[in-house]
This record gives structure tokens, sequence and C-alpha cells, in this order.
């Protein structure tokens, strides 16, 4: 009788220790449902996700300046600035790539020319959005590379995006002219879900 009692409580421990390894297994994904050609979301903005698209709108010195002038290396192009250039903007994001789409928000910050090449720098920005109901501004801080893509990390968040984690992926539109065009992709995560959220590498 006793050797019955100690194999069924030795059963129920096993049963017990193989669903705790279970659990930690499988641990649960975000999934991301589509809300339209710009955005997808899941759990709305207090929930698990939110991905969307926007367009910066940079028109040299109207929107952005060279505030401190760099010492050595490249010269200024639409695509390089010498080594140690700072420089500011307040640039409109729109919803399109066209410039006369209406405006969804701003992206405002600078940014400090770290490679002798002029095609790289240290840039810092607030994005302040009010698109699709939703109200906030998320700041990021990353490594830009002038003619490719460069993913910033999500380093903040108020309104409607408080305490969202994530990336944003600036990527070149169109360089030619006064006025430039970078799509800007935001990926937010919300605790507990910003733990499974992808990491994304910048091309080297």
């Amino acid at each position: 009788m006793a050797a019955t009692r100690a194999a069924k409580s030795l059963l129920l421990c096993l049963m017990v220790g193989f669903l705790h390894h279970l659990q930690f297994q499988f641990p649960p994904v975000a999934a991301t449902t589509s809300l339209g050609k710009n955005e997808s979301r899941d759990g709305g903005s207090h929930g698990k996700t939110l991905s969307f698209t926007l367009y910066q709108q940079e028109t040299i010195n109207k929107t952005a300046y060279i505030v401190v002038d760099g010492v050595a290396g490249a010269g200024v192009s639409q695509t390089t600035t010498p080594f140690g250039t700072i420089y500011v903007f307040r640039d409109y994001l729109t919803v399109r790539a066209d410039r006369a789409s209406p405006v969804a928000g701003v992206a405002e910050g600078s940014s400090i020319t770290t490679t002798l090449d002029g095609l790289q720098s240290l840039s810092l920005a607030k994005i302040t959005v009010d698109h699709r109901g939703h109200r906030g501004s998320v700041s990021v801080l990353g490594g830009t590379y002038n003619t490719r893509p460069s993913d910033y990390p999500v380093v903040g968040g108020t309104g409607d995006f408080a305490y969202a984690l994530g990336y944003v992926r600036s990527s070149p539109v169109d360089l030619r002219g006064r006025t430039v065009t970078y799509k800007m992709e935001l990926h937010l995560y919300w605790p507990p879900y910003a733990h499974y959220a992808p990491v994304q590498h910048k091309p080297v």
C-alpha cells in the first residue's frame, strides 16, 4: 500500500515538472493584424504591438540646418557632411511619400557626423505623431547611414506611446534636389510583449 502511494506521488511530481517545463518552452508570441496600408495593430496602443509608416520631408536650409561646420573629410552634399558637423532638423511627417499628402506628425532632432567619408552619423530625435487616433511621441537614439536603411532603438515614449519599446527604421526614398524624403517605419511593442520583439541589425 505504501509502495502504491509512493508510486502515485512520484508520478504526480513528474507530471507537474513536465507541464512546468512546457510552460517555458512555448512562450506567448505577439501576433500583428493589418489595419490598413500603413498600419497594423494587435491589442491597441496599450496592448501588444503597433506598426505604421510615415514619410519624413526634409528641406535644406528650411527645415534642416548645419549649425556647426565639420573639420575634415567629405564636403557638403545631399548625402555627406564633413566629420564633426552638427545638423539640426524639424521635419514634417506625411502619410505618403508625396510632399503634398496630409501631415501626421513632426520629427525633430540632431545628428553629428562621425565618419570621414561623411556618410554616417550619431542621431537623436523625438517623433511626435497624431495619426489614425494615436497621439504621442517616441524618442530614438542610434546610428544613421545616409544612403541606406538605418534602425534606431526606441528609448522612450509619451501619450499613447508611453512605455513602448521597439525600433524605427528610416530608409531613403528620394535624395535628389533641395527636399529629400525618407520612409519612416515605426515598430512598437508594449510589456509584456516587448521581450519578444524581433532584434534588428543595421547593415554593415
